[in-house]
């Protein structure tokens, strides 16, 4: 058991985060404080929302860095519109727009990725600038300072309030936090459960052996970037809400932070492999060095260091466990399309 745990790269990032989380207490006595920890719950929602698509796009073997752009411009246009026809309903409505629209744009990366079979990184930086001119052109965006009222609502509810009993400050946990908790499920049960699950960890492992297996891969990558859109709106919409305004540029920037996470938690960057847990976890960490900085008395400027520091280090970490499976599948003189038999999700 413990031998096997000590393979596991979720393993590793457990314990890097613990060790991380008593570092931060030691210095601040603050970190395990309920209001803290509802804090650090409530901004997991965005970027693990985030993560779970790109989890879903790199285990396919691509890479998707215009989500941020897909969700700003969705969840913009949603606001736009419900404030110009003065909406005064509740959250359905806007969700079902920014989950229509999130459908549309990640239809556009999958039409171009999967019919015209070009590479995922350079489709998506061009669309990410697509998004972001068709926002700031044709839209012409400026911050919303007044969001519909539903959404608002939406953005203020809790689930709970948590108080830290020393100081009396108090924290809310959102509504939201079910979103992602759904989300993840459904998720877990498509990658473990479903044919296309198994589709995209082929596909990641070796698209022409999963093509020779009988998967659709061009339609398997189009529903991908389909759902990833979807996601990424919703991510979008859950952020506006809370804030209670909409800004559309203050997702943009995103993309890196969230595919080091994705990294960080064993997902290797070539496809094929990875665990929704280990996902979840790397996010967590990212999470975790972002927003606890200031509990430790160091500069927020010094965040940017920080993240660049871990994908470096989650990069590397992928590269040397894509390394060693290449060297023990040699050594043992299985064929390079054994690398889908990594696929099975955890």
């Amino acid at each position: 058991m413990v031998k096997k745990l000590s393979r596991r790269n979720e393993t590793y990032i457990t314990l890097v985060a613990l060790a991380l989380c008593a570092v931060i207490q030691i210095r601040s006595g603050q970190f395990f404080t309920p209001n803290n920890l509802v804090d650090l719950a409530s901004a997991l929602i965005v970027p693990g929302l985030f993560a779970i698509g790109a989890f879903m796009v790199i285990i396919s073997g691509g890479i998707d860095v215009s989500f941020p752009a897909l969700a700003s411009l969705s969840v913009y246009a949603t606001t736009k519109f419900l404030l110009n026809i003065n909406y005064q309903g509740g959250i359905l409505v806007p969700i079902l727009i920014a989950l229509a629209l999130g459908a549309i744009l990640g239809a556009v990366n999958g039409f171009l990725i999967s019919w015209f079979s070009l590479p995922a990184l350079i489709v998506t930086l061009g669309t990410a600038s697509v998004f972001k001119g068709v926002m700031q052109g044709a839209l012409n965006s400026t911050q919303l300072a007044v969001i519909p009222p539903g959404m608002d609502a939406f953005g203020k509810s809790a689930l709970f309030v948590a108080q830290n009993a020393e100081s009396g400050l108090t924290s809310r946990m959102p509504v939201a936090a079910l979103f992602l908790i759904a989300t993840l499920l459904l998720a877990y049960l498509v990658l473990r459960y479903t044919m296309y699950g198994r589709g995209l960890y082929a596909i990641g492992g070796n698209e022409i052996s999963a093509y020779r297996a009988g998967f659709s891969v061009k339609w398997i990558k189009f529903l991908l970037y389909v759902a990833v859109g979807m996601i990424a709106s919703l991510a979008g919409l859950v952020r506006v809400c809370m804030m209670g305004q909409c800004h559309p540029t203050n997702m943009l920037g995103m993309e890196m932070m969230i595919i080091a996470g994705v990294v960080l938690g064993g997902t290797a960057i070539t496809g094929g492999a990875g665990s929704l847990t280990g996902c979840m976890l790397g996010t967590i960490l990212i999470v975790i060095v972002q927003n606890s900085m200031i509990l430790l008395g160091i500069p927020t400027f010094w965040q940017g260091f920080a993240v660049g520091l871990l994908i470096i280090i989650g990069t590397g970490v992928s590269a040397m466990q894509v390394s060693r499976a290449g060297a023990h599948r040699a050594a043992k003189g299985a064929p390079q399309v054994s690398r889908t038999a990594k696929g099975v999700p955890q």
